[in-house]
């Protein structure tokens, strides 16, 4: 029998070296390579493997989504848990993974079918303790506290549930190899056994993943790589409000945005989020508008707040963004000192912007929003409270089209939004707000008054008609 070795592997790509040094040979990454005791893994016999059949013989009915129970966990993942499918969930600690996932084995076993909870983290009371608060506590689950992954594995062929759920796969050990539980090599394969487990027991397996302190999944990125999907949990633990993405679904979409609110007996999905994230505004603040953002198919009307001060210290000025992509602020800031029009210059101003309620805005869209309420917030001069702004801003300063008008409109009519500014070229839709079209920043700044100066002429205002939602 081979003796057992000592390897540096990368955290990243998982390639293996014989001793450290500061950069991965195989991926590139700096700072990636841990040291780790390699075991030879014992031989295994091959499998037969199935034999190619045509596509349309295939039947297709018997993988159909299992829904959880839980609204906002079923959208996100497109209907529900698929059979034999591996589901990654990762978030910071505390942030309520256990929570979620021990309410939806709960739904889930309500339907008397078999959900299994596997904790090794917690004893079987703690679960139990958890359980009778939340209301989970239910006939068909089951629960075991184990980090052994030899007898996880024959739990689960044993009771074969419609779910188990792993909290978390970082602290399971196979005494096969000689690593430590949460080593590169114990997480790479507990992963790939569990992958193998899920297919050979037609359950669907949720693994709960830590996270580093830069926020991204502990262990091998080969972990994201060989499940099927992988869903982030997000959010502040000095706010109410959770996000759930997903970042990785081979049976649907990816852009799906679910929201829960945290309470005393566990989480609730938030059925109008629009409203919930809009619930403490104050209107007439200078700094502040409106952005209807598109998460997946959801309109989701979020504040955007900016806060211009002068910096009177000889350091270079300073650019916080919490929520936006810092380098699309940089840019704008860019296009406003050069478009932005006359005593409108932010080279010797701090400049801090957020989205309220922990909400992330990536898309392009929010552009033209972001940049009205620097100029809002630059001048102390507040944006009509009934006014929401959407639209990409170019490096000349130009307005464009983005997509999805409609369903913004909507959202923005329903929660009372009386004017939007968007882009000329905009097609025209039907809705009950009134549509304010322009060309470039400037003429959007100067369409609201937010500046000294006098209202440009340039905008063209029409009223659209949009269906109710």
């Amino acid at each position: 029998m081979a003796r057992p070795r000592t390897v540096h592997r990368c955290t990243d790509c998982g390639a293996a070296a014989s001793r450290w040094s500061g950069r991965c040979p195989g991926c590139g990454a700096w700072n990636s390579l841990v040291e780790e005791v390699d075991a030879p893994s014992p031989a295994r016999r091959a499998e037969p493997a199935d034999k190619p059949v045509p596509i349309g013989e295939v039947d297709g009915s018997a993988h159909r989504p299992l829904p959880t129970g839980v609204q906002e966990l079923d959208r996100v993942l497109g209907g529900g848990l698929m059979p034999g499918s591996v589901t990654l969930v990762g978030g910071e600690p505390g942030i309520g993974k256990s929570t979620l996932l021990l309410q939806a084995l709960g739904a889930v076993a309500r339907k008397r079918r078999r959900a299994l909870l596997v904790s090794a983290e917690e004893s079987t009371a703690q679960v139990r303790s958890r359980a009778e608060r939340l209301g989970a506590v239910a006939e068909s689950l089951f629960v075991m506290s184990e980090t052994c992954l030899p007898a996880v594995v024959a739990g689960l062929a044993e009771l074969e549930p419609a779910v188990c759920v792993v909290d978390s796969v970082q602290m399971l050990y196979d005494p096969e190899l000689e690593s430590a539980p949460g080593s590169v090599a114990q997480v790479r394969h507990c992963a790939h056994r569990l992958v193998e487990a899920a297919k050979a027991s037609g359950s669907a397996v949720v693994l709960v993943g830590h996270v580093t302190k830069e926020g991204t999944l502990a262990g091998p990125r080969v972990l994201e790589h060989v499940v099927d999907t992988v869903l982030s949990f997000e959010g502040e633990r000095h706010q109410g409000l959770r996000l759930l993405r997903a970042m990785k679904h081979r049976f649907g979409a990816t852009g799906e945005l679910g929201l829960f609110e945290m309470t005393g007996a566990g989480l609730v999905g938030v059925d109008d989020p629009s409203a919930f994230l809009l619930g403490d505004r104050h209107p007439g603040a200078s700094g502040c508008i409106v952005v209807p953002a598109m998460e997946g198919g959801r309109p989701l009307l979020v504040e955007v707040q900016a806060l211009v001060v002068k910096n009177g210290s000889p350091a270079p000025p300073r650019r916080s963004a919490q929520g936006l992509d810092p380098g699309r602020l940089a840019l704008l800031l860019a296009v406003l000192d050069r478009h932005g029009g006359q005593g409108t210059h932010f080279g010797d101003r701090d400049v801090f912007a957020s989205v309220v309620g922990g909400v992330k805005v990536t898309e392009p869209a929010a552009d033209l929003a972001v940049a009205m309420a620097l100029v809002s917030g630059y001048h102390d001069r507040p944006v009509p409270s009934d006014t929401v702004a959407f639209g990409e801003v170019g490096l000349g300063g130009e307005v464009r089209q983005v997509v999805n008008t409609e369903r913004r409109l909507s959202e923005a009519a329903r929660l009372g939004f009386r004017r939007a500014i968007v882009a000329s070229s905009t097609p025209r839709a039907p809705a009950v707000i009134r549509v304010i079209r322009v060309t470039s920043v400037t003429e959007a700044i100067g369409a609201l008054s937010i500046t000294c100066q006098a209202p440009l002429s340039g905008p063209i205002c029409d009223v659209v008609r949009l269906r109710r939602p």
